[in-house]
């Protein structure tokens, strides 16, 4: 048994994180009377001079409902750059980081973040420390777990957001475009796009076509419905383009929201507005979802400690928290499936993706 561990959070923030390091700290010092120590600023806290708190059932007192991590976060740790157009992870001064554990008196880690993150993680697992990593994105796009807390959150504000736009399109006959976070997938679009009751949805695993765009508001304005709502994620494409940034050297998707908003009112002359949600989805307090997803991860992080697993990640499957190799969880990105039952519905119910045979239809 371990009698001190260290827990901390990397990556964006998400909804939720304060859940998990309320839960991890008080069913490592309640049920197995270990010492807790947070790192703060993510990897940073535990290189040079590290930066770390102590964490006991009083610290963590009132925290399950708060947003952000009470032990910051860092996104674009010192030893990550970005190589050939990607955000890279190369080795991080690992040695310097054990002795610093080492001086510490920390025996083992709970790292809590995304697909970055948990590769950082991954390489503490090939120098033998142990570490258990809890999935954190709201973009829901770790391919070992079924959902990462945070994202129930983002699809809620979303949604509501969508709701919001509806009535103001309805009652001015125009063209709403709500921008949502995923990167590189459409999670949140679709599910915020289907419960929102959005008309077009646009997602970066379907390519779409501007003319399908156009026949989808035509289509609309011919039955009468003189406004159309449309959702589309960061990382949406037009067949043959790549993704728009915001700033293309540091990768920070976005803005394809506005670019479409511009080509439409020019295509149709009908008055368009773009709504980019951004931190919105990340920032406030976390849905009932997310709270119990979040609590349920950090327990089992440290149960799964206490039973002598390492380089292992919570994970929840069929309603269960397992536990994964951390290397399954950061060797594949889950993707929309553009067959799956969430698309096949969206289109059921008449909602496009205006992908280029919709054109034709």
């Amino acid at each position: 048994m371990y009698k001190q561990i260290g827990v901390l959070t990397g990556g964006g923030d998400a909804p939720g994180l304060n859940a998990v390091i309320r839960a991890a700290v008080r069913t490592a010092t309640g049920e197995f009377g270990m010492k807790c120590i947070g790192i703060e600023d993510s990897f940073e806290g535990i290189l040079g001079d590290p930066k770390i708190i102590k964490l006991t059932k009083k610290s963590v007192g009132g925290i399950l409902s708060r947003g952000g991590t009470i032990l910051g976060t860092r996104n674009r740790g010192s030893f990550c750059k970005i190589v050939d157009g990607k955000l890279f992870f190369p080795e991080m001064p690992i040695e310097e980081a054990l002795e610093n554990l080492k001086k510490l008196e920390i025996e083992a880690l709970i790292v809590i973040g995304g697909e970055g993150t948990l590769a950082i993680a991954e390489q503490f697992r090939k120098h033998n420390f142990p570490v258990i990593g809890v999935p954190k994105t709201i973009d829901n796009d770790l391919s070992a777990t079924e959902f990462t807390f945070g994202f129930h959150t983002a699809i809620d504000i979303a949604t509501e957001a969508l709701d919001r736009l509806h009535t103001t399109a309805a009652s001015h006959d125009r063209i709403m475009i709500l921008e949502v976070m995923g990167r590189n997938t459409g999670w949140i679009a679709l599910h915020s796009g289907l419960a929102g009751s959005a008309d077009i949805i646009l997602v970066p695993e379907i390519p779409f076509s501007f003319d399908s765009i156009l026949a989808k508001i035509q289509e609309r304005e011919k039955s009468g419905s003189k406004f159309t709502n449309i959702v589309v994620a960061e990382g949406a494409v037009e067949v043959g383009t790549q993704p728009i940034y915001l700033d293309p050297e540091a990768l920070r998707l976005g803005g394809v929201g506005s670019h479409l908003r511009r080509r439409i009112e020019a295509a149709t002359g009908k008055e368009s507005r773009c709504v980019v949600l951004g931190h919105l989805q990340r920032g406030g307090s976390p849905n009932a979802f997310d709270r119990m997803l979040g609590t349920n991860f950090g327990a089992c992080a440290v149960r799964a400690l206490a039973n002598g697993q390492t380089g292992k990640m919570v994970a929840l499957k069929a309603g269960e928290v397992i536990t994964v190799p951390l290397k399954d969880a950061i060797e594949n990105i889950k993707s929309v499936n553009v067959e799956g039952q969430l698309v096949r519905t969206a289109r059921d119910i008449g909602i496009s993706f205006a992908a280029p045979n919709e054109a034709k239809l």
